[in-house]
């Protein structure tokens, strides 16, 4: 590659960031980093009317959680600043102008009632479109249609207007995408979007065309619903920058529901979660925190690898990748063109396999915060680390170490008694009354020793120990889960676990 290698990211600080968001992060983030380039983030806020307090840090958060960091941002800065559209405001003006001046764009004054009345005709007429473009334009108010002084005048007098760029028909506008290989488009059926709004503020087609130059962005990786915004986007970079100057395009597939009706929508955010900081960001509609990823209990490294083969694999049967992993064999021409179903169970199988296969003390500080939230007095990371060996493979989310390890730190708050009653006699409560006397006089508290003394009491009263072992970690637990019970009973420790005895048999 010729040019170098720089993309972005350009989120709008109007909401949460969905599935198909990071994934556009992670494709750009992996592409750029595979090429020795700069991936950039540019927040397009020009929208000023669904502008949502605290959204941009949100946005940060998030990708600083998944660990993608960008080269150049409003944060970090860089040479081809500002990162901010509203902080470019005047550039597009400029942009504008000279599209007008060259005949490529115009100045529209149809007010809010005109528009209405051109969108009831069309109706009426019982057209298949209601869109302001060759059809209807040399019915409107706007500078093709008066005088070149009625257009000074409205100008100077301060009347509100619009500048639309001039689609001619006729033409067929084409590209090729590095996904989806050359697509054309016939400008019969583009309509005259609006470049500069009313308040001098540009729309996202001359922004994102005027930003992508100044940045020198040389690829663009975008969701394919931009799709039909390209042929517009073609033509202002054909009038102002020339064609040659125009990023390679890439339009990334949908992430469709599970059962595959219809695109992954924020809807489906409290049902299948987003990757937020949920303090950080709140939901207009309803004014709460957005449960996601990050909160349901995920780790990013699970997340950034269930996103990155939404839609691509590098050809092998590998599923499990790190981020290293990606950088090295990510290829934008194996994206797959189709959609590709979300499955959250799936996804949980992929935070699963990264619980098991980290180092527990690369999120022992999280599985900390929610012990202690939860209650538990959490005083030797040591002991966590090991406790957390012991269930990890038995954890899918990170909540579920409480319910997995609760009992390593504190006493069971109740014990399953409809498991144990049934089987419970005279002759199990000798048993247990005899293994406590007998743990008590233990040595060596091991669970080799413990299993030892166990087995030959069960042996002297001819009691199977599967009955034995079944209580015995309902003692210890207060249920019937976890690791092997004699090394529940080691890790516990002796006198906690004489005492879980006694308050047990005391019960049953």
């Amino acid at each position: 590659m010729s040019k170098k290698v720089r993309v972005r990211f350009a989120p709008s600080p109007t909401g949460g960031l969905h599935l198909g968001g990071i994934r556009t992060v992670l494709y750009n983030y992996l592409f750029a980093k595979q090429h020795g380039g700069d991936f950039i983030v540019r927040i397009e806020d020009t929208d000023q009317t669904r502008f949502v307090d605290g959204a941009e840090q949100y946005i940060f958060n998030c990708l600083n959680w998944c660990g993608l960091v960008p080269d150049e941002s409003v944060q970090q800065g860089g040479a081809y600043g500002p990162y901010r559209q509203s902080e470019r405001k005047q550039r597009y003006r400029v942009y504008a102008e000279k599209l007008v001046a060259d005949g490529h764009a115009y100045y529209a004054f149809d007010s809010s009632a005109e528009l209405d009345k051109m969108r009831d005709d069309l109706k009426t007429k019982g057209s298949h479109t209601l869109q302001y473009d060759h059809h209807v334009r040399m019915d409107m108010k706007n500078s093709l249609t008066l005088a070149e002084d009625e257009v000074r005048a409205l100008l100077s007098d301060g009347t509100p207007y619009v500048i639309r760029i001039k689609v001619n028909p006729g033409n067929q506008v084409m590209f090729d995408d590095m996904i989806r290989g050359s697509i054309s488009f016939d400008t019969n059926n583009v309509d005259d979007k609006v470049l500069l709004k009313a308040d001098g503020m540009p729309t996202y087609h001359l922004a994102v065309v005027v930003d992508d130059y100044e940045m020198q962005i040389s690829h663009a990786f975008r969701g394919e619903e931009w799709l039909p915004s390209a042929p517009v986007h073609i033509l202002l970079w054909q009038h102002l920058f020339g064609l040659a100057a125009m990023p390679q395009w890439a339009h990334l597939p949908l992430i469709l529901k599970p059962d595959g009706n219809g695109k992954l929508s924020k809807r489906d955010g409290d049902r299948l979660g987003f990757p937020v900081y949920a303090m950080d960001w709140r939901d207009p509609s309803t004014k709460e925190a957005t449960k996601g990823f990050k909160e349901i209990g995920f780790l990013p490294e699970a997340f950034i690898n269930l996103l990155a083969v939404l839609g691509w694999n590098d050809g092998t049967e590998q599923e499990v990748f790190s981020l290293q992993e990606l950088v090295e064999k990510f290829s934008i021409a194996k994206v797959h063109k189709g959609g590709a179903k979300f499955d959250f169970e799936k996804a949980k199988w992929f935070n699963h396999e990264w619980i098991k296969r980290s180092e527990v003390s690369s999120y022992s500080t999280l599985v900390k915060s929610i012990l202690e939230q939860k209650g538990l007095d959490i005083q030797d990371d040591n002991y966590l680390h090991a406790v957390m060996e012991l269930v990890k493979d038995r954890c899918t989310l990170l909540d579920d170490f409480y319910t997995q390890s609760h009992y390593f730190f504190a006493d069971p708050l109740s014990l399953d008694e409809a498991a144990v009653k049934p089987k419970w006699d005279e002759q199990k409560n000798a048993f247990f009354n005899q293994l406590s006397n007998r743990l008590s006089d233990l040595s060596n508290w091991s669970n080799v020793e413990i299993e030892s003394v166990f087995k030959e009491l069960a042996a002297e009263l001819k009691i199977k120990m599967g009955e034995l072992q079944m209580i015995f970690r309902v003692m210890l637990v207060g249920s019937k889960i976890g690791p092997g019970v004699f090394i529940i009973a080691e890790t516990i420790g002796k006198g906690s676990t004489l005492q879980r005895i006694k308050s047990a048999v005391a019960v049953f």
